[in-house]
């Protein structure tokens, strides 16, 4: 038997074979895009989910999330797209996990840095093999503003609101790292209005990315625009645009 393979690999064309991170402020519409996403279940380790029509498990501690995991793995179901929702605080249950398990009330009373490594192991661990599963993976996350130290200065940086490590872990399993923000938008009689957008291009001043090239840097925040760039298709907008310059 080998290894070696045949022939290249080709980019996958359905969004459910693909690692997302979504993060921006509360409240902005991350939970309602990811439940867009293909027969989407959603891992939900806070509460926010009321006024959404959606499958969801609770989740309150790491044990159950491994559950959550093991049952999705043996792939008795419809499910393409497994949403975490937050990261962030499937981090936290990770580390009482652990903190429990060895019977620590916090990682630092683990000598030479031993209880932090656990818990980032830990956590690479399980996410590494969740990513690998042949779902979709959509992990949201909360915005922070974090300083940036160059040898010019220092400068703010809008991020993903969880510790350095973890955040590094989870960016860089990541196709695409979607920054959910608001724009002022004006008219031509001075008025102000705000336009709800996804950021899709790296930028000094917030973290996103795109591996796939196939989004442009700023979108509509909705599921459907996103969905529609990504497959190359036009918008709606875009469609009533292109027909009303051929009658033109």
């Amino acid at each position: 038997m080998t290894l070696l393979p045949k022939e290249k690999s080709k980019p996958k064309q359905s969004l459910a074979d693909y690692v997302i991170t979504i993060y921006g402020q509360e409240k902005i519409g991350k939970t309602t895009v990811a439940s867009g996403f293909e027969n989407a279940i959603i891992l939900a380790t806070e509460a926010g989910h009321n006024a959404l029509s959606v499958f969801k498990i609770d989740i309150d501690n790491w044990e159950k999330f491994l559950d959550a995991c093991r049952e999705l793995a043996e792939g008795a179901h419809d499910f393409r797209t497994i949403v975490i929702d937050t990261v962030d605080n499937l981090w936290t249950l990770c580390r009482q996990h652990v903190c429990e398990k060895h019977k620590i009330e916090h990682e630092a009373d683990m000598p030479y840095g031993k209880g932090y490594a656990l818990i980032l192991n830990e956590f690479h661990r399980v996410l590494t093999k969740l990513s690998m599963l042949p779902y979709g993976l959509v992990l949201i996350s909360h915005a922070q503003a974090k300083e940036v130290q160059t040898r010019t200065g220092a400068y703010s940086k809008i991020v993903p609101s969880l510790p350095d490590r973890p955040r590094k872990l989870i960016l860089a399993m990541s196709d695409m790292i979607l920054f959910f923000d608001q724009d002022i938008v004006r008219a031509d009689d001075s008025k102000q209005s705000i336009r709800r957008v996804i950021r899709t291009q790296p930028h000094p001043s917030f973290e996103a990315g795109d591996r796939t090239g196939r989004l442009p840097a700023v979108l509509d925040l909705n599921y459907d625009a996103f969905a529609q760039a990504f497959s190359g298709k036009p918008t709606s907008e875009a469609k009533t645009q292109s027909t009303t310059k051929k009658n033109q």
